[in-house]
């Protein structure tokens, strides 16, 4: 079929390639403009356009999608179909009316559960044991269509969000091959979701990695999984920024208030939180690099008594 692509991070650049291999004609990749990024600011090319030029397909970026010469653009590709994976923006009816076949979105949770930007960050921090992958038929609702086809992918204890993506994407990207088929077939079955069930995963900022040492330490655990590669937890080490990428997770008691240091040396910085201690095992200061903590602690100290956050 003659396809549409809309994609944008890491998670979506597999789904375009499977697309590709499956034989299906992508016509056009749209995806984000070019944003800054790193301590330079340098423009940067999402994951998806880097992604189409190895493919050698043609990318469209519109600041917008919803404007009128970004709908006149993707109508003028004639699709028969429109695949969507993680784009970034609502799409409106007048877009999703142009292909005959309808779009179909790749979305990296079991419906109606965690709607939203963010669903892999957000199964992590929330402590979800099970996730998945939805193919929906868009409609103009954030997440709303009828489900297609469902697969459960089990999270791990140590799951970061960066392995869960490369799961989750690698079974989108057979799950949509799959259902492409079936729809040339006339054999999909449309399930509506139910909206009493539904929860929502809201985009993440970089204020969402901020470290709340009253927490429990398993609940600061999965924060930092759940923001790992992007934008990553962090605290306060005597007014610098500390970003934490690991912790151990124990329940020992001890009197120390939340956000204080118990102990610093070989085996890293344990942190009282409001339920156990988190020990920072992997961690990165300022502009720093990230390193183990027992290497930064050879060059630089961090006192028992200090205290993190603030």
């Amino acid at each position: 079929m003659r396809a549409v692509f809309m994609g944008t991070p890491a998670f979506a650049a597999p789904v375009l390639s499977a697309l590709v291999e499956a034989g299906h004609e992508v016509v056009l990749v749209v995806t984000q403009p070019d944003r800054p990024k790193g301590r330079g600011r340098k423009l940067s090319p999402p994951p998806v356009k880097d992604r189409a030029a190895l493919l050698g397909l043609p990318v469209y970026q519109p600041e917008r999608v919803k404007a009128p010469e970004a709908i006149e653009t993707i109508a003028a590709a004639r699709p028969d179909v429109m695949v969507v994976a993680a784009f970034g923006q609502i799409l409106p009816k007048s877009l999703l009316d142009i292909p005959p076949k309808g779009c179909l979105n790749v979305h990296a949770s079991v419906l109606p559960k965690l709607r939203g930007a963010a669903p892999i960050n957000w199964a992590i921090i929330n402590g979800d044991t099970n996730t998945g992958v939805t193919i929906m038929k868009m409609d103009v609702g954030m997440d709303t269509g009828d489900m297609l086809m469902v697969e459960t992918e089990t999270i791990a204890p140590d799951d970061t969000a960066g392995r869960l993506t490369t799961r989750l994407s690698a079974v989108g990207s057979r799950m949509i091959v799959e259902a492409l088929a079936s729809l040339e077939a006339g054999s999909l079955n449309p399930v509506k979701q139910d909206p009493v069930e539904a929860t929502y995963a809201p985009l993440l900022k970089k204020e969402t990695g901020l470290i709340d040492w009253s927490r429990p330490a398993a609940d600061v655990d999965r924060l930092v999984r759940g923001l790992d590669p992007w934008p990553g937890a962090y605290t306060k080490l005597e007014g610098e920024t500390l970003k934490v990428w690991r912790v151990e997770v124990t329940d020992a008691d001890t009197s120390g208030l939340p956000g204080e240091v118990v102990e610093s040396g070989k085996h890293g910085i344990a942190v009282v939180t409001g339920a156990g201690v988190a020990r920072i095992t992997e961690l990165q200061l300022g502009g720093g690099r990230r390193m183990k903590a027992a290497d930064y602690l050879t060059g630089h100290r961090v006192e028992v008594g200090t205290m993190l956050g603030g």
